[in-house]
């Protein structure tokens, strides 16, 4: 990218303030995953109406689909929106899985407050290597770097595993120490995509390993913690999608109620994408069903929207506790 731009130019700031007020009053910052004008819109849109801090994140494959080139001025105006709406809130721009340190160091020259270096496929010494070479540029530019130890099962953008593998509390303080990451995200039972789990109707998904969590806390106490692969693939979604001529049997996520209870922790970031591609899948199904002649994108795309701004506000609420923050 030939003309480098910082964040601070953008009007977006870090997540380390963000952090530090989530893990004080006890509740998590939404980050919300987003690929194109309308779902940053609803996104930015449900943030403001809920006054709720946000996390806007991007992931490599999401930045190619969008256009590298265009999302610094995407997020310039997302925080002009923002006080256009008359609200205006903290807005952090942060890079999803990154899976390289060319690709961290370039979203950090084009305008990312925040970068995400996932290395948790790689054996303990070289994901605190690859994590730390990331940290020691990132602070340079006083940008926040969020790290991952532990697999997360599932399938999302960029992100592939058959299986999960929890995180170790043991190898937490090391890695954290030695690589002076600001955040990290774990595993403890959380899964990427629509389909976490297999189970049979009427059974309940299994519980996260809040035990694992636990112990993190007491290794690392008031160091930010971050859960991947939190949407709860909310019920009246799928059926809206199956019911307009979808077919998305078995589709299941993580209980609101295991969610709330992480927000208790030092769990200060929670992860959304998932569920906000569901809403607005639901609702574009539900207009051209009705309507099979509407060619005009802007009449089921703004069904989508505003469909995605109701479920932020209602997860800010009611799931997050980030409503009436700011």
């Amino acid at each position: 990218m030939p003309n480098k731009i910082y964040y601070q130019e953008l009007g977006l700031v870090n997540t380390g303030e963000m952090f530090r007020k989530a893990l004080h009053e006890g509740y998590a910052v939404p980050a919300y995953n987003f690929n194109n004008l309308e779902q940053l819109q609803g996104i930015i849109t449900g943030c403001v109406e809920s006054k709720s801090p946000v996390i806007l994140q991007v992931s490599g494959s999401a930045r190619k689909y969008a256009h590298a080139a265009l999302l610094p001025h995407l997020a310039a105006g997302a925080v002009a929106m923002a006080e256009d709406l008359g609200h205006p809130i903290p807005i952090a721009l942060h890079l999803d899985h990154g899976n390289a340190f060319e690709l961290c160091r370039d979203c950090i020259e084009s305008g990312f407050s925040s970068v995400m270096i996932d290395g948790s496929h790689l054996p303990f010494e070289q994901n605190m290597a690859l994590t730390r070479q990331v940290v020691d540029f990132a602070h340079d530019f006083d940008v926040t770097v969020e790290g991952e130890l532990g697999v997360l099962a599932g399938i999302e953008d960029d992100v592939v595993a058959e299986r999960s593998h929890f995180t170790r509390p043991e190898e937490v303080e090391e890695f954290v120490g030695q690589t002076g990451v600001d955040s990290l995200a774990i595993s403890i039972g959380t899964s990427h995509g629509a389909y976490k789990f297999k189970v049979r109707p009427g059974e309940d998904p299994p519980p996260l390993r809040f035990d694992i969590l636990e112990e993190v806390e007491k290794r690392v106490p008031g160091f930010p913690v971050v859960l991947h692969g939190a949407s709860s693939v909310m019920p009246e979604y799928v059926a809206a999608i199956n019911r307009y001529g979808g077919s998305m049997d078995d589709a299941v996520g993580i209980s609101e109620d295991q969610l709330r209870r992480a927000t208790q922790s030092a769990v200060c970031k929670i992860n959304i994408d998932s569920d906000g591609r569901l809403a607005m899948t639901a609702a574009i199904r539900k207009v051209l069903s009705e309507h099979p002649g509407e060619f005009d994108p802007r009449k089921y795309l703004g069904p989508a929207r505003e469909a995605l701004i109701a479920m932020v506000k209602y997860k800010n609420a009611n799931v997050l506790g980030s409503a009436n923050r700011v």
